[in-house]
C-alpha cells in the first residue's frame, strides 16, 4: 500500500482528480512529471460517489452537524485539541460566522512555502472545494491527497494509508517539511496525526487538525499551522544552531510581523523602523522554513493581526515582547512607534526622531485625499480595525465595524481608539449583525463581504468587497494614508448609476416574482417551509433511530 498511498491532485496521473496545465507546477518549482512514478495514486482511490467515511446511516459523517461531530471528535481523544482551540478562539454568541471552510487558511499557509508539501485527509468533496479554491487563487501548487473510505477509516487503516504517504513524500532533496491537515471527518473519527514521526529522512513532519466545528474562521486556522510551525522551530532551535536565511542577517535588532499583509507594507515598516535603529523581520505566515528561525531571533513582535494566538504563545514561550495594532494612520503611527519603540529599549529620542520622520507625511497624505460620507464594513480577514482606523483618519464617518475575528488583548488599542471615535465595533459578527447595521446607520457606503455586497446592492447603495478592493492595498505609514481614498470616493460617487439600474428594472419584481412574466408566479414560501418541517422531522427520527439501544 505505501505506494499507492498518496493522490498529488494536480498531477497527470490515471483515475484520479485532474486541473488543467495552470496547476503543474510542482512544490519545489520543478515539473510535477519529475516527481517519483511511487508518488500518485490510482488503484486504490474510492471512486466518485463511493461513501467516504462513515457511511450515511450510522450517523457520522460530514452530514452529522457540528454538534455530533464536536461530541464524537471527544469520544474520540481530541479533547485536548479542541479545548485548546477553544481557548485559542473564542466563539461569540454565534456558534460559528458565515465563511468559507477554515481550513482553506491553513491550507494556503502552507502552499505559498517553498519546499513544503501539503496533503489533507478528509472527505472527497471537501478536498474537491480547497484544492479548487487554492488554484482558483492562483496557488498554482500540488496537494496530496489520502482517500479513504467507511473501512479504511473505522478499521485504522486510514491512519495507516497517511503514515505510508508521509514516508513516500519526505525526499529532503525535495521538501524541508510535510504538512498533513485532518478536515472534519478525520479529526471526529479521532485519527492520530500526532502519532507520525516528527521527522523523516531530515523533512519535518507536522500534522494539524482544522475542522469546521473547531477552528471558527480560515483566518484563525492560519494561526493554526503558523504555531505549530513557530512550535516545531522553537524546539529545533532549543537543541542548536538551525539553517541560516538566504539572505543577509541584520545586524540591527527586529521587529517580527504578525499576520498576512500586503507587500509593500513591510518595506514601509522597515524604512519607519529606521531611525530607532530597527529592522524589520520576517512575516508569519512565513515563506520558507528557514525563515521561522529568524523571526523567533527577532526582539520584538507585532501582532498586525491581532488573533494568532497560538503564534503568540510561541513567541512568548520564546521571551519575546509582543506589540499590537499596527503603524496606520496619524495616531496609529505614533502610538506604534512608542510602543515598540518601548518595548525595544529603544531612547526616547530615537523614538521622536522616527516619529517627526514620518508623521508630517502621514498628516499630509491624509489631508491631500479626504474622504467625505457614512461608513459600514465588516470582514473575516481580522484587519477591519485597522482599515476602520485609516478610514476615520481620512475623514469618513464609520458607524461601524464588524469582523468575523475575536477580540483578543492585542486588538484592545484599536478597539479603544475606535469606540472612541464613536465606532461600534462588533467582534465574530455575524451577516445578519453587518446587515442590521447597514439598516440602521443608511451609509453611503458598505464595506463588506460577498453576501452584504450583494445585498446592499440591491438596495441601491454602493458598495465594495472588503478582500478584493480593500484589503489587498499598502495600508502603513504615508503609503497606506492616502490608498483608499480613490477606491472609496469614487465607488460612492458612482450611486447616480444605481439610482439608474433601479430606474430601468423598476416594475420587474423581486424574489419569487423576478422577471418579466404573464402571470406573476405564487409566493411558494409556505410551501417551502412545510417541506423543511418534514425534513426535519424525518431527520429527528433517523437520529433516534441511530441511538436506539439493540439487542438480540
Amino acid at each position: 500500500m505505501a505506494k499507492d498511498s498518496v493522490t498529488l491532485i494536480n498531477s497527470r496521473s490515471k483515475g484520479e482528480v485532474r486541473y488543467d496545465g495552470a496547476g503543474e507546477t510542482s512544490l519545489n518549482d520543478t515539473a510535477v512529471a519529475s516527481a517519483p512514478d511511487n508518488a500518485v495514486t490510482t488503484p486504490d482511490a474510492p471512486a466518485q460517489g463511493a461513501p467516504v467515511a462513515a457511511a450515511a446511516d450510522d450517523g457520522s459523517g460530514c452530514h452529522a452537524g457540528a454538534e455530533k461531530m464536536r461530541a464524537q471528535a471527544k469520544a474520540s481523544g481530541a479533547s485536548e485539541i479542541l479545548e485548546q482551540y477553544e481557548k485559542d478562539y473564542p466563539k461569540g454568541p454565534h456558534d460559528q460566522p458565515q465563511s468559507m471552510c477554515p481550513a482553506f487558511g491553513s491550507l494556503r499557509v502552507g502552499l505559498r512555502m517553498r519546499r513544503t508539501a501539503t496533503i489533507l485527509s478528509g472527505s472527497a468533496c471537501c478536498v474537491y472545494g480547497l484544492t479548487f479554491t487554492s488554484h482558483f487563487y492562483g496557488a498554482r501548487r500540488t496537494v496530496g491527497y489520502v482517500p479513504f473510505n467507511s473501512e479504511t477509516l473505522v478499521t485504522g487503516k486510514l491512519f495507516e494509508d497517511i503514515r505510508d504517504a508521509v514516508y513516500d513524500m519526505a525526499d529532503p532533496a525535495n521538501y524541508d517539511a510535510i504538512v498533513i491537515t485532518n478536515l472534519c471527518v478525520p479529526t471526529a473519527s479521532g485519527v492520530p496525526l500526532r502519532l507520525l514521526p516528527k521527522e523523516i529522512n531530515g523533512v519535518r513532519i507536522i500534522g494539524i487538525d482544522v475542522p469546521g466545528f473547531g477552528v471558527p474562521t480560515h483566518a484563525e486556522a492560519k494561526d493554526v499551522l503558523a504555531g505549530a510551525m513557530l512550535n516545531y522551530a522553537r524546539t529545533e532551535a532549543a537543541r542548536g544552531p538551525g539553517q541560516a536565511p538566504d539572505r543577509p542577517r541584520d545586524e540591527r535588532p527586529t521587529v517580527t510581523l504578525l499576520g498576512e499583509m500586503f507587500p509593500a507594507d513591510p518595506v514601509v515598516i522597515g524604512r519607519l523602523l529606521e531611525p530607532m535603529g530597527l529592522g524589520a523581520g520576517p512575516v508569519v505566515p512565513t515563506r520558507e522554513w528557514r525563515e521561522l528561525y529568524a523571526a523567533l531571533d527577532s526582539q520584538v513582535v507585532g501582532a498586525i493581526h491581532p488573533f494568532y494566538t497560538a503564534s503568540i504563545r510561541e513567541f512568548k514561550a520564546a521571551g519575546r515582547a509582543i506589540v499590537g495594532s499596527a503603524p496606520v494612520g496619524r495616531d496609529g503611527t505614533a502610538a506604534w512607534l512608542e510602543a515598540i519603540g518601548a518595548a525595544a529599549n529603544v531612547s526616547n529620542a530615537k523614538i521622536e526622531a522616527a516619529k517627526q520622520a514620518v508623521l508630517p507625511a502621514i498628516e499630509g497624505a491624509l489631508k491631500a485625499k479626504p474622504i467625505k460620507g457614512r461608513i459600514t464594513l465588516s470582514g473575516y480577514e481580522g484587519s477591519e480595525l485597522l482599515v476602520a482606523r485609516l478610514l476615520v483618519e481620512s475623514g469618513a464617518d464609520v458607524r461601524y465595524v464588524g469582523t468575523a475575528c475575536p477580540k483578543t488583548p492585542w486588538s484592545a488599542d484599536d478597539l479603544e481608539w475606535l469606540k472612541a471615535k464613536g465606532v461600534h465595533v462588533q467582534f465574530r459578527a455575524s451577516l445578519e449583525q453587518d446587515m442590521a447595521a447597514f439598516r440602521e446607520f443608511k451609509p453611503d457606503l458598505a464595506i463588506g463581504t460577498t453576501p452584504v455586497v450583494q445585498a446592499v446592492k440591491e438596495t441601491g447603495t454602493p458598495s465594495l468587497y472588503f478582500t478584493n478592493l480593500i484589503s489587498a492595498r499598502p495600508r502603513m505609514g504615508p503609503a497606506g494614508a492616502g490608498s483608499l481614498a480613490e477606491v472609496v470616493n469614487a465607488a460612492m460617487g458612482s450611486k447616480h448609476r444605481f439610482d439608474t439600474m433601479r430606474d430601468f428594472f423598476e416594475g420587474v419584481g423581486t424574489g419569487h416574482a423576478a422577471g418579466v412574466w404573464e402571470d406573476t408566479p405564487e409566493d411558494s414560501r409556505t410551501f417551502r417551509m412545510k417541506e423543511a418541517r418534514k425534513r426535519f422531522s424525518a431527520e429527528k427520527a433517523r437520529e433516534k433511530a441511530i441511538e436506539a439501544p439493540t439487542g438480540c
